[in-house]
């Protein structure tokens, strides 16, 4: 079997902050990432829509030869990563791997929080999922969550618009309204991968000393723990350093606006999905 690169998808360019820092932790994979922005955005729709789009997308990976997939998409994780891998992959690929964001953060955030009172902000679609509650009970039952909507802030990061007063209101709102409904809390989890580009913002109007965690580093950790204790999966993976980007919309407006995310120049090419 020859080596393969590992598959990063989102629902449009949330995921280029996960991208990011996955590649400053493990440099020496190969990679390719997709963003379905033709269907974004996914916090909107159905669980089985979600999970339709996403197992396309993961389907699509396959055919590239890619071996390890990663929903750097918190929508995605909550509404279709279960079926995914209890149904999908079983029946279909058994011998691939698809993970998410959302269990890596749960498994380590009861060890930040000191009040054992937590916060997460995130899209619609991920708070009425409730995939943080659930998740981050069973491994801390004693950890209170705290979640608080912000359906404004994506299409402000989404029109560059994150930096200005407009946004200051939305960010000072969804913030109070947190801190309302949990007033021990003392650690706030970034639960969009889009967020990650107003972290100073927020940081700014949150009480001092209060810790805000992105979920980027955190799943780098975690994937580089992954390929540690499965070395089979992880010989699977090709190591050229090579990193490549698809859309399925246009590669115009995804490179203009990937490069936000990313930090650095894209340059992306057009995929038509089934």
């Amino acid at each position: 079997m020859q080596p393969s690169p590992i598959g990063i998808f989102d629902s449009g360019y949330g995921g280029l902050t996960v991208l990011k820092d996955i590649r400053a932790r493990l440099p020496q994979y190969d990679y390719i990432y997709l963003g379905d922005n033709a269907r974004a955005p996914y916090g909107n729709r159905s669980f089985d829509t979600v999970h339709r789009y996403t197992w396309e997308c993961v389907q699509w990976f396959f055919k590239q030869g890619c071996e390890l997939v990663v929903l750097a998409c918190n929508t995605a994780s909550a509404k279709a990563l279960r079926t995914i891998q209890q149904n999908d992959l079983p029946r279909e690929a058994p011998d691939k791997r698809v993970l998410g964001v959302i269990r890596p953060t749960t498994e380590m955030i009861g060890q930040v929080t000191q009040t054992n009172e937590v916060g997460i902000l995130a899209t619609s679609g991920t708070v009425l999922s409730e995939s943080y509650k659930i998740e981050i009970a069973k491994f801390f039952p004693a950890v209170n969550v705290v979640q608080e909507a912000c359906p404004m802030w994506v299409p402000l990061i989404e029109n560059n618009e994150h930096n200005s007063e407009g946004a200051d209101y939305f960010v000072r709102k969804h913030l109070q309204q947190l801190l309302q409904k949990g007033p021990s809390i003392d650690t706030v989890l970034l639960a969009c991968t889009h967020y990650p580009l107003m972290k100073d913002k927020i940081s700014q109007l949150l009480p001092r000393g209060m810790r805000i965690l992105s979920q980027g580093p955190i799943v780098a950790d975690s994937l580089a723990g992954y390929l540690g204790r499965h070395p089979n999966m992880e010989a699977r993976c090709s190591k050229g350093g090579t990193l490549r980007f698809y859309t399925t919309d246009s590669t115009e407006d995804f490179d203009n606006h990937g490069s936000l995310f990313f930090g650095a120049g894209v340059e992306s090419a057009h995929v038509e999905l089934p």
